[in-house]
């Protein structure tokens, strides 16, 4: 069984959780919040404490909690924005695969309940090694300003 360790993300599990939505705080401030793009009802931004490099989120603009809670439309728009990160993500660190996940409630792993969101984790060759297994580190070998400039142009070429 293949396992994506990933011990680091203690430090976000242990950390005192901010007030407040952390996507609409992106909607808000989206340069600050890494938003990379958005859509009339969805929008993708960059989790800070990734599992891998390039760990997007896309998530409804509206504050819901659950995927029944959408429109139509915005259910629609929400999957197209998952493809179009999907899209970019492979435009520009080529990664050989892809976990999507929806935590749908606390019990399921979703760290922030209220608001939904789809992960979007690329996956390359050896990406889980002795580092993070056994010294509880993760290297990534991008910023997330270097990457969050990258993924932004990309869009725009």
């Amino acid at each position: 069984m293949d396992k994506l360790w990933a011990p680091w993300r203690l430090n976000y599990i242990q950390a005192k959780k901010p007030k407040g939505c952390i996507f609409c705080q992106g909607l808000a401030n989206p340069k600050k919040r890494y938003v990379i793009f958005k859509t009339k009802f969805s929008f993708c931004m960059l989790n800070i404490f990734p599992y891998n490099n390039g760990h997007l989120m896309v998530s409804p603009i509206r504050h819901v909690g659950d995927l029944s809670k959408l429109k139509d439309a915005q259910m629609l728009d929400l999957f197209k924005s998952v493809n179009k990160a999907k899209h970019l993500l492979g435009k520009v660190l080529k990664p050989k695969g892809y976990n999507l996940g929806v935590n749908i409630g606390s019990v399921a792993g979703a760290g922030v309940v209220g608001h939904l969101h789809i992960h979007i984790v690329p996956r390359y060759p050896g990406d889980t090694n002795f580092m993070p297994v056994l010294n509880g580190t993760k290297v990534l070998s991008q910023s997330l300003e270097d990457l969050y400039n990258k993924l932004t142009h990309a869009i725009s070429s």
